[in-house]
């Protein structure tokens, strides 16, 4: 009789399991086995257990691992204990179980643990054994594993490939799902807003001194285009992880699998997920390296800088509301103040650039790990690089979506200020240039600054050029964009 995983409960009682170094007290619902309960009593480091994103990443591989073997007849062959067709069924669904996520409170092991993944591979493979033995009808308890984990559920299958094949797998599908929609979203409000304000005059700031007019428009014009790179970098992120390992098996040979194996694993997770997976083109070096996940994270980061700047940008724009420039008028989210009342603070803008700081932190963690966790035929670093690599994403693509649902969709535009500060702008005299030349334009900016004139009324009062001729070259629209 088959039980519902959510109905099992956190006990005290233990039972015994067994695997290569004898016995070990497992906690007696668990669907997981000796070899999880090893690694957790190894590993009582962090707390922080693999992310679930990876853990259904794996689900997924092993499903895809399985229906090859299936298709190659391996499982049901003359090798070891073959399963019958109902047991191979069983040991799909229960893998599909991982995926959909039912089984998440079965992965206790730390992130810090064995740097190629193997404890927590094992969790999955016990995992996965013992619900497809109960699915099937079996007694998950028993000593004799009819579905077995290493013999198959890992069968043609190292933590050397599969691992690291989970971890791409669990990237890209975050990319695709998570991060490129939520990066978008931000891109198209910020075009929004640059045709909204496309003929709202301000100045324009370099070095953080006034400069020649722009409209607001353009402004974020500047923002959606630096968006735009960040989808198409996202796109590339995606595109560093679509080889996928599977295949190699302990050191890239592909020792005790078949030689289509990786093949059709990967054309089996493409089907699933829609993303363009492919079997590695040279197994040693995707089973020795991560410099895909080095390249892909080092795009998270350019996306991270990127955020950063326009969310730094878009808080001094909404500073003030007396004292600051107060060009975009950010929307209120909470009081600002413990003591000053009334005051409201960019409270979204400094979230955003918290967290990428935090991912722009974590591209030294991965870069690290590239660089010296790879050493002959395995890298030892993985499990924290597909957990950084995968809070990297989580942060920017939720902290994406909070910044346009609480700042960037509502913001509104104060034009009253904006144009303001161009009448005042001593930089408005760099239009007078072509008429009256350097020198005298900039003794004229002195002369302005000196005495508090705008340029215009000081160009008025001295009879610098005519009336209608000023009024052209003075036109704030006029100079934001080139003449013939």
């Amino acid at each position: 009789m088959t039980t519902n995983p959510a109905d099992n409960q956190a006990s005290t009682e233990t039972r015994i399991e067994h695997d290569s170094m004898g016995e070990v007290h497992v906690p007696a619902n668990a669907y997981y086995g000796a070899q999880t309960q090893r690694a957790v009593d190894n590993f009582p480091i962090s707390g922080w257990t693999l992310a679930p994103p990876l853990i259904h990443a794996m689900g997924r591989v092993k499903y895809a691992c399985g229906v090859a073997n299936r298709d190659l007849g391996k499982l049901t062959g003359t090798g070891k204990c073959p399963l019958n067709a109902e047991q191979v069924e069983a040991m799909l669904a229960a893998a599909n179980e991982v995926t959909e996520g039912k089984l998440d409170d079965q992965f206790p092991i730390d992130v810090f643990q064995t740097g190629s993944g193997t404890s927590s591979n094992m969790n999955v493979n016990e995992v996965i054994a013992n619900r497809a033995t109960e699915l099937n009808g079996g007694d998950r308890f028993s000593a004799e594993k009819t579905i077995h984990p290493n013999d198959h559920v890992n069968m043609g299958q190292s933590t050397n490939d599969t691992f690291p094949t989970a971890i791409h797998v669990a990237v890209a599908c975050e990319i695709k799902n998570s991060l490129i929609p939520a990066l978008q979203r931000l891109a198209d409000t910020f075009h929004r807003h640059a045709q909204e304000w496309e003929h709202i005059i301000k100045i324009g700031r370099t070095h953080l001194m006034d400069a020649t007019p722009l409209t607001l428009g353009q402004e974020f014009s500047g923002f959606a285009r630096q968006l735009d790179l960040s989808v198409q970098r996202a796109e590339q992120a995606l595109e560093s992880v679509l080889e996928l390992p599977v295949g190699g098996t302990a050191v890239g040979t592909g020792i005790n699998t078949h030689v289509e194996f990786g093949q059709r694993v990967a054309a089996e997770i493409a089907k699933e997920t829609g993303i363009n997976f492919v079997e590695a083109a040279n197994h040693f070096e995707a089973n020795a390296q991560r410099d895909g996940l080095v390249g892909c994270h080092g795009q998270l980061k350019t996306i991270a800088t990127t955020l950063f700047n326009v969310a730094n940008n878009i808080r001094w724009l909404g500073s003030g509301p007396r004292c600051g420039f107060y060009e975009v008028a950010l929307p209120s989210r909470q009081p600002g103040s413990s003591i000053m009342p009334g005051k409201v603070n960019p409270v979204m803008c400094e979230s955003m650039m918290q967290l990428t700081a935090r991912v722009s932190g974590n591209d030294q963690t991965i870069t690290m790990s590239g660089a010296c966790g790879g050493q002959f035929q395995l890298n030892i670093m993985m499990p924290v690089m597909g957990q950084t690599t995968l809070e990297s994403i989580e942060l920017l693509s939720k902290g994406t979506h909070a910044f346009v649902d609480f700042c960037a969709d509502e913001m509104q535009a104060n034009p009253e200020v904006c144009e303001s500060f161009v009448e005042k702008s001593l930089s408005m005299v760099t239009s007078l240039n072509p008429h009256i030349g350097y020198e005298l334009a900039s003794k004229l900016a002195k002369q302005a600054f000196a005495s508090g004139n705008t340029i215009r009324e000081l160009c008025t009062e001295q009879d610098v050029l005519p009336a209608d001729t000023l009024q052209e070259a003075l036109d704030p629209l006029s100079m934001t964009k080139p003449h013939e």
